[in-house]
């Protein structure tokens, strides 16, 4: 057996049942209670004194109560004498890691804030929206890719007729870049621009010609699916025999899969950062690989 102790937070209960096994580590029994309310209430039913626990909690939506969930039980553990590290396979308010406009919090940094007061020693996550983000916290923070592993799930459960790798912006071409070199596909990005104000995103197109190929879109994560429905409208009209839309993160909030559809996107795949039916490819790996190396 790992020395590691696995804690399962309630919003990521399989994907740490995933991660105990590759470690070869014990489960932590966590309780959870919720009340009417919406208030949760989380009781640890083990002796954690002196142990290294790993908590899996990724904080997709309700994303506050899925962050309390994290710090509550990241303080009782930290109480009790264990040493807590952190997995947080999705990480709520990684876009507010800046003052886009005067005035708006830094969302983010006030969470790195709160991950510390309660005991957390590190943290690990995957895809995070910026690695410039890394920096507002006063503790290590690693992100994983989970790129490899969509490209080779896709490539191994999909006969591909000339593929083409695509980022609906700029922001996410090095993921396509990463993703292209495992497929083996030539790649593309789009320059994508949103009103700050109002949310509104406009793709500008590009000369292709995509008649009889494949296309898969590659993004962090897909929320309102806006630019990547944009996106997809535009391979079609440049002849995309086929479009998959491929994330770390399905958010896939306020109607998005029809908006996707609609748009031509003929399959959604994804990780189990955030457990959905599009949850198709496990991180698990990648995150037992970085605590072997500690």
């Amino acid at each position: 057996m790992s020395d590691w102790l696995v804690a399962p937070g309630p919003a990521s209960l399989d994907l740490a049942a995933n991660l105990s096994a590759k470690l070869r580590a014990k489960l932590v029994t966590v309780e959870t209670i919720d009340f009417p309310d919406g208030e949760s209430k989380i009781r640890v039913d083990d002796d954690v004194r002196n142990k290294k626990i790993i908590i899996v909690q990724s904080t997709y939506p309700p994303v506050d109560k899925h962050l309390v969930q994290l710090l509550s039980l990241s303080h009782k553990l930290s109480e009790e004498g264990a040493e807590v590290y952190a997995v947080v396979p999705y990480l709520g308010y990684a876009r507010q890691d800046k003052e886009f406009m005067n005035g708006e919090v830094v969302t983010l940094g006030v969470i790195a804030r709160l991950m510390r007061s309660v005991g957390i020693k590190r943290m690990v996550t995957v895809d995070i929206h910026s690695i410039k983000a890394l920096g507002l916290f006063s503790f290590p923070v690693y992100s994983c890719s989970s790129i490899p592993l969509l490209a080779e799930y896709i490539r191994a459960h999909n006969e591909l007729q000339k593929p083409i790798s695509v980022s609906p912006d700029f922001g996410s071409s090095n993921r396509v870049e990463a993703f292209a070199a495992v497929l083996k596909s030539e790649f593309v990005s789009f320059k994508k621009k949103r009103d700050r104000a109002t949310g509104e995103i406009s793709t500008e197109d590009q000369n292709l010609n995509l008649h009889g190929r494949d296309t898969i879109i590659i993004d962090d994560m897909i929320s309102t699916g806006g630019s990547v429905a944009k996106c997809a409208q535009l391979l079609r009209q440049h002849g995309a025999r086929r479009i998959i839309a491929a994330c770390t993160h399905p958010v896939l909030v306020g109607g998005a899969v029809d908006k996707l559809r609609q748009a031509g996107v003929d399959e959604i795949i994804a990780t189990n950062t955030i457990p959905s039916k599009y949850s198709k490819v496990d991180v698990s790996p990648l995150i037992a690989n970085y605590f072997e190396m500690l």
